[in-house]
Protein backbone atom coordinates (compact mmCIF):
# COMPACT_ATOMS: atom_id res chain seq x y z
CA UNK A 1 0.00 0.00 0.00
CA UNK A 2 2.79 2.44 0.93
CA UNK A 3 4.73 1.63 -2.24
CA UNK A 4 1.73 2.58 -4.36
CA UNK A 5 1.32 6.07 -2.78
CA UNK A 6 -2.31 5.23 -2.11
CA UNK A 7 -3.69 8.79 -2.03
CA UNK A 8 -1.97 9.75 -5.28
CA UNK A 9 -3.08 6.53 -6.96
CA UNK A 10 -6.64 7.14 -5.74
CA UNK A 11 -6.62 10.56 -7.40
CA UNK A 12 -5.31 9.02 -10.63
CA UNK A 13 -8.07 6.40 -10.58
CA UNK A 14 -10.69 9.06 -9.87
CA UNK A 15 -9.67 11.08 -12.93
CA UNK A 16 -9.69 7.99 -15.14
CA UNK A 17 -13.19 7.14 -13.89
CA UNK A 18 -14.30 10.70 -14.63
CA UNK A 19 -12.92 10.38 -18.15
CA UNK A 20 -14.87 7.17 -18.70
CA UNK A 21 -18.10 8.57 -17.27
CA UNK A 22 -17.90 11.74 -19.37
CA UNK A 23 -17.26 9.95 -22.66
CA UNK A 24 -20.14 9.96 -25.20
CA UNK A 25 -20.59 6.21 -25.43
CA UNK A 26 -22.67 3.53 -23.67
CA UNK A 27 -21.64 2.89 -20.07
CA UNK A 28 -20.49 -0.70 -19.52
CA UNK A 29 -19.86 -1.54 -15.88
CA UNK A 30 -17.34 -4.32 -16.57
CA UNK A 31 -15.21 -2.18 -18.88
CA UNK A 32 -15.48 0.75 -16.46
CA UNK A 33 -14.24 -1.41 -13.58
CA UNK A 34 -11.40 -2.90 -15.64
CA UNK A 35 -10.31 0.58 -16.74
CA UNK A 36 -10.25 1.82 -13.14
CA UNK A 37 -8.45 -1.23 -11.75
CA UNK A 38 -5.96 -1.39 -14.61
CA UNK A 39 -5.16 2.31 -14.33
CA UNK A 40 -4.74 2.00 -10.56
CA UNK A 41 -2.34 -0.93 -10.87
CA UNK A 42 -0.20 0.87 -13.46
CA UNK A 43 -0.12 3.96 -11.22
CA UNK A 44 0.91 1.81 -8.25
CA UNK A 45 3.75 0.34 -10.32
CA UNK A 46 4.96 3.79 -11.39
CA UNK A 47 4.97 5.07 -7.81
CA UNK A 48 6.86 2.01 -6.59
CA UNK A 49 9.60 2.48 -9.19
CA UNK A 50 9.72 6.19 -8.39
CA UNK A 51 10.37 5.43 -4.71
CA UNK A 52 13.00 2.85 -5.64
CA UNK A 53 14.96 5.49 -7.57
CA UNK A 54 14.59 8.26 -5.00
CA UNK A 55 15.56 6.54 -1.74
CA UNK A 56 18.76 8.61 -1.17
CA UNK A 57 16.92 11.86 -1.89
CA UNK A 58 13.77 10.99 0.05
CA UNK A 59 15.99 10.42 3.08
CA UNK A 60 16.91 14.13 3.03
CA UNK A 61 13.33 15.43 3.03
CA UNK A 62 11.08 15.72 6.07
CA UNK A 63 8.02 14.86 3.97
CA UNK A 64 9.45 11.59 2.63
CA UNK A 65 12.01 10.41 5.18
CA UNK A 66 9.55 7.91 6.68
CA UNK A 67 8.80 6.04 3.47
CA UNK A 68 9.15 2.28 3.74
CA UNK A 69 12.22 1.97 1.50
CA UNK A 70 14.00 4.85 3.24
CA UNK A 71 13.43 3.28 6.66
CA UNK A 72 14.45 -0.15 5.42
CA UNK A 73 11.08 -1.73 6.18
CA UNK A 74 11.13 -3.26 2.70
CA UNK A 75 14.03 -4.27 0.49
CA UNK A 76 14.51 -2.59 -2.93
CA UNK A 77 13.85 -5.98 -4.52
CA UNK A 78 10.36 -5.92 -3.01
CA UNK A 79 9.65 -2.61 -4.74
CA UNK A 80 10.82 -3.96 -8.10
CA UNK A 81 8.83 -7.17 -7.68
CA UNK A 82 5.72 -5.24 -6.68
CA UNK A 83 6.10 -2.90 -9.67
CA UNK A 84 6.60 -5.81 -12.08
CA UNK A 85 3.52 -7.63 -10.81
CA UNK A 86 1.22 -4.60 -10.74
CA UNK A 87 2.35 -3.22 -14.11
CA UNK A 88 1.99 -6.58 -15.86
CA UNK A 89 -1.43 -7.19 -14.34
CA UNK A 90 -2.64 -3.64 -14.94
CA UNK A 91 -1.49 -3.46 -18.55
CA UNK A 92 -2.88 -6.94 -19.19
CA UNK A 93 -6.29 -5.90 -17.89
CA UNK A 94 -6.24 -2.75 -20.02
CA UNK A 95 -5.10 -4.55 -23.19
CA UNK A 96 -7.31 -7.64 -23.06
CA UNK A 97 -10.23 -6.31 -21.01
CA UNK A 98 -10.54 -2.75 -22.31
CA UNK A 99 -8.70 -1.99 -25.58
CA UNK A 100 -5.11 -1.75 -26.90
CA UNK A 101 -5.10 2.07 -27.11
CA UNK A 102 -5.89 2.42 -23.40
CA UNK A 103 -3.11 -0.06 -22.61
CA UNK A 104 -0.70 1.89 -24.84
CA UNK A 105 -1.51 5.12 -23.00
CA UNK A 106 -0.91 3.34 -19.69
CA UNK A 107 2.41 1.88 -20.82
CA UNK A 108 3.53 5.23 -22.22
CA UNK A 109 2.64 7.01 -19.00
CA UNK A 110 4.47 4.40 -16.94
CA UNK A 111 7.61 4.96 -19.00
CA UNK A 112 7.24 8.75 -18.95
CA UNK A 113 6.86 8.90 -15.16
CA UNK A 114 9.59 6.45 -14.21
CA UNK A 115 12.21 6.98 -16.91
CA UNK A 116 11.85 10.63 -17.91
CA UNK A 117 10.03 12.64 -15.22
CA UNK A 118 11.71 11.03 -12.19
CA UNK A 119 15.33 11.73 -13.26
CA UNK A 120 14.40 15.14 -14.70
CA UNK A 121 13.33 16.35 -11.24
CA UNK A 122 17.01 16.80 -10.42
CA UNK A 123 17.96 18.26 -13.80
CA UNK A 124 15.50 20.95 -14.91
CA UNK A 125 12.40 22.86 -13.82
CA UNK A 126 10.81 21.45 -16.99
CA UNK A 127 10.03 18.44 -14.82
CA UNK A 128 6.85 20.20 -13.66
CA UNK A 129 5.57 20.57 -17.22
CA UNK A 130 6.40 16.95 -17.94
CA UNK A 131 4.78 15.84 -14.70
CA UNK A 132 1.64 17.70 -15.72
CA UNK A 133 1.50 15.67 -18.93
CA UNK A 134 1.73 12.52 -16.80
CA UNK A 135 -1.20 13.78 -14.72
CA UNK A 136 -3.28 14.56 -17.80
CA UNK A 137 -3.09 11.06 -19.31
CA UNK A 138 -5.27 9.05 -16.83
CA UNK A 139 -8.51 10.87 -17.80
CA UNK A 140 -7.62 10.23 -21.43
CA UNK A 141 -7.26 6.54 -20.55
CA UNK A 142 -10.76 6.59 -19.07
CA UNK A 143 -12.20 8.32 -22.14
CA UNK A 144 -10.47 5.94 -24.56
CA UNK A 145 -11.50 3.00 -22.40
CA UNK A 146 -15.11 3.97 -23.07
CA UNK A 147 -14.98 5.16 -26.70
CA UNK A 148 -11.89 3.43 -28.09
CA UNK A 149 -10.58 6.68 -29.57
CA UNK A 150 -9.13 10.09 -28.76
CA UNK A 151 -11.18 13.10 -29.84
CA UNK A 152 -11.78 16.75 -28.93
CA UNK A 153 -13.71 15.86 -25.79
CA UNK A 154 -10.83 13.81 -24.44
CA UNK A 155 -8.45 16.69 -25.06
CA UNK A 156 -10.70 19.10 -23.12
CA UNK A 157 -10.48 16.84 -20.11
CA UNK A 158 -6.74 16.39 -20.61
CA UNK A 159 -6.10 20.13 -20.79
CA UNK A 160 -8.06 20.72 -17.58
CA UNK A 161 -6.02 18.07 -15.74
CA UNK A 162 -2.78 19.35 -17.26
CA UNK A 163 -3.40 22.94 -16.17
CA UNK A 164 -4.74 21.95 -12.75
CA UNK A 165 -1.36 20.40 -11.88
CA UNK A 166 0.36 23.81 -11.83
CA UNK A 167 -1.60 25.67 -9.13
CA UNK A 168 -1.88 22.40 -7.20
CA UNK A 169 1.78 21.44 -7.22
CA UNK A 170 3.29 24.94 -7.23
CA UNK A 171 1.31 25.80 -4.12
CA UNK A 172 2.33 22.51 -2.49
CA UNK A 173 6.01 22.92 -3.32
CA UNK A 174 6.13 26.51 -2.04
CA UNK A 175 6.21 25.44 1.62
CA UNK A 176 8.54 22.53 0.86
CA UNK A 177 11.33 24.65 -0.63
CA UNK A 178 13.89 23.80 2.08
CA UNK A 179 13.24 20.08 1.56
CA UNK A 180 13.47 20.25 -2.23
CA UNK A 181 16.58 22.40 -2.09
CA UNK A 182 18.31 20.04 0.35
CA UNK A 183 17.54 17.02 -1.84
CA UNK A 184 18.69 18.79 -5.00
CA UNK A 185 15.33 18.85 -6.79
CA UNK A 186 14.99 21.52 -9.48
CA UNK A 187 11.54 22.85 -8.69
CA UNK A 188 10.19 26.22 -9.78
CA UNK A 189 9.51 27.14 -6.16
CA UNK A 190 13.25 26.75 -5.47
CA UNK A 191 14.93 28.00 -8.63
CA UNK A 192 12.48 30.69 -9.80
CA UNK A 193 9.84 31.61 -7.17
CA UNK A 194 8.36 34.42 -9.28
CA UNK A 195 7.83 32.06 -12.21
CA UNK A 196 6.26 29.54 -9.85
CA UNK A 197 3.58 32.03 -8.83
CA UNK A 198 3.00 33.35 -12.37
CA UNK A 199 2.55 29.88 -13.83
CA UNK A 200 0.06 28.91 -11.10
CA UNK A 201 -2.02 32.02 -11.85
CA UNK A 202 -1.79 31.56 -15.62
CA UNK A 203 -3.12 28.03 -15.55
CA UNK A 204 -6.13 28.86 -13.38
CA UNK A 205 -7.04 31.24 -16.20
CA UNK A 206 -6.56 28.48 -18.78
CA UNK A 207 -8.86 26.19 -16.80
CA UNK A 208 -11.53 28.90 -16.77
CA UNK A 209 -11.17 29.40 -20.52
CA UNK A 210 -11.41 25.71 -21.40
CA UNK A 211 -14.47 25.31 -19.17
CA UNK A 212 -16.17 28.18 -20.99
CA UNK A 213 -15.27 26.58 -24.33
CA UNK A 214 -16.35 23.03 -23.45
CA UNK A 215 -20.00 23.44 -24.59
CA UNK A 216 -18.76 24.47 -28.03
CA UNK A 217 -16.47 21.44 -28.16
CA UNK A 218 -19.44 19.11 -27.62
CA UNK A 219 -18.34 17.92 -24.17
CA UNK A 220 -20.83 19.63 -21.83
CA UNK A 221 -23.97 21.70 -22.13
CA UNK A 222 -23.91 25.47 -21.67
CA UNK A 223 -24.97 25.24 -18.03
CA UNK A 224 -21.55 23.85 -17.19
CA UNK A 225 -19.85 27.01 -18.43
CA UNK A 226 -22.07 29.05 -16.12
CA UNK A 227 -22.02 26.76 -13.09
CA UNK A 228 -18.25 26.22 -13.15
CA UNK A 229 -17.55 29.95 -13.32
CA UNK A 230 -17.79 30.73 -9.55
CA UNK A 231 -15.56 27.74 -8.78
CA UNK A 232 -12.96 28.81 -11.32
CA UNK A 233 -13.10 32.49 -10.42
CA UNK A 234 -12.40 31.65 -6.78
CA UNK A 235 -9.54 29.39 -7.89
CA UNK A 236 -8.11 32.32 -9.87
CA UNK A 237 -8.58 34.63 -6.89
CA UNK A 238 -6.58 32.32 -4.63
CA UNK A 239 -3.88 32.03 -7.28
CA UNK A 240 -3.81 35.83 -7.53
CA UNK A 241 -3.43 36.09 -3.75
CA UNK A 242 -0.56 33.60 -3.92
CA UNK A 243 1.01 35.61 -6.75
CA UNK A 244 0.80 38.88 -4.80
CA UNK A 245 1.60 37.74 -1.27
CA UNK A 246 3.98 34.85 -1.97
CA UNK A 247 3.63 33.57 1.58
CA UNK A 248 2.89 30.23 3.20
CA UNK A 249 -0.67 31.18 4.10
CA UNK A 250 -1.75 32.02 0.55
CA UNK A 251 0.02 28.97 -0.90
CA UNK A 252 -1.64 26.70 1.64
CA UNK A 253 -5.10 28.09 0.82
CA UNK A 254 -4.51 27.58 -2.89
CA UNK A 255 -3.30 24.02 -2.38
CA UNK A 256 -6.21 23.05 -0.14
CA UNK A 257 -8.78 24.51 -2.50
CA UNK A 258 -7.20 22.68 -5.43
CA UNK A 259 -8.14 19.42 -3.68
CA UNK A 260 -11.77 20.56 -3.65
CA UNK A 261 -11.73 22.22 -7.06
CA UNK A 262 -10.90 19.16 -9.16
CA UNK A 263 -13.55 16.72 -7.88
CA UNK A 264 -16.15 19.51 -7.85
CA UNK A 265 -15.32 20.40 -11.45
CA UNK A 266 -15.47 16.74 -12.52
CA UNK A 267 -18.87 16.39 -10.84
CA UNK A 268 -20.20 19.47 -12.62
CA UNK A 269 -18.94 18.11 -15.94
CA UNK A 270 -20.69 14.81 -15.30
CA UNK A 271 -23.98 16.46 -14.31
CA UNK A 272 -23.83 18.66 -17.41
CA UNK A 273 -22.55 16.00 -19.79
CA UNK A 274 -23.51 16.82 -23.38
CA UNK A 275 -24.74 13.37 -24.28
CA UNK A 276 -26.61 11.70 -21.44
CA UNK A 277 -27.51 8.61 -23.46
CA UNK A 278 -25.86 6.64 -26.21
CA UNK A 279 -28.93 7.26 -28.38
CA UNK A 280 -28.46 11.03 -28.11
CA UNK A 281 -24.80 10.63 -28.98
CA UNK A 282 -25.30 8.50 -32.06
CA UNK A 283 -28.11 10.58 -33.51
CA UNK A 284 -26.35 13.89 -33.01
CA UNK A 285 -22.76 12.90 -33.71
CA UNK A 286 -23.31 10.41 -36.57
CA UNK A 287 -26.07 11.40 -39.00
CA UNK A 288 -25.42 8.25 -41.07
CA UNK A 289 -26.86 6.18 -38.22
CA UNK A 290 -30.20 8.00 -38.29
CA UNK A 291 -33.14 5.98 -39.55
CA UNK A 292 -33.63 5.89 -43.31
CA UNK A 293 -37.40 6.36 -43.51
CA UNK A 294 -37.59 5.18 -47.13
CA UNK A 295 -36.37 1.70 -46.14
CA UNK A 296 -38.91 1.15 -43.35
CA UNK A 297 -42.18 -0.79 -43.75
CA UNK A 298 -45.10 1.50 -44.43
CA UNK A 299 -46.61 1.31 -40.95
CA UNK A 300 -43.28 2.02 -39.23
CA UNK A 301 -42.51 4.72 -41.79
CA UNK A 302 -45.60 6.58 -40.66
CA UNK A 303 -44.67 6.24 -37.00
CA UNK A 304 -41.42 8.19 -37.41
CA UNK A 305 -42.97 11.08 -39.33
CA UNK A 306 -43.59 14.37 -37.48
CA UNK A 307 -46.96 14.23 -35.80
CA UNK A 308 -49.62 16.67 -36.89
CA UNK A 309 -53.22 16.84 -38.14
CA UNK A 310 -52.40 15.54 -41.63
CA UNK A 311 -50.17 12.70 -40.41
CA UNK A 312 -52.71 11.73 -37.76
CA UNK A 313 -55.35 11.43 -40.49
CA UNK A 314 -53.00 9.28 -42.59
CA UNK A 315 -52.36 7.01 -39.61
CA UNK A 316 -56.11 6.50 -39.15
CA UNK A 317 -56.52 5.42 -42.77
CA UNK A 318 -53.34 3.35 -43.28
CA UNK A 319 -52.57 1.52 -40.04
CA UNK A 320 -53.82 -2.09 -39.94
CA UNK A 321 -57.05 -2.62 -38.05
CA UNK A 322 -58.55 0.81 -38.91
Amino acid sequence: MMLSKFRLTSLVVMTSMAGYALAPAPFELTTFALTAVGTGLVSAAANSINQYHEVPFDAQMSRTKNRVLVKGLLEPAHAIGFAAATSATGLGLLYFGVNPLTAALGAGNLFLYTSVYTPMKRMSILNTWLGSVVGAIPPLMGWVGCTGELDAGALVLGVILYSWQFPHFNALSWNLRPDYSRAGYRMMAVTDPALCRRVALRHTGIITGICLASPYLEVTNKWFALESLPLNIYFMYLAWEFYKKSDSGSSRKLFRFSLIHLPALMLLMLVNKKYLTSGDTQEQKDPTKAQDVSKLPEAKRISVLPRGPVVAAQETEELPGN
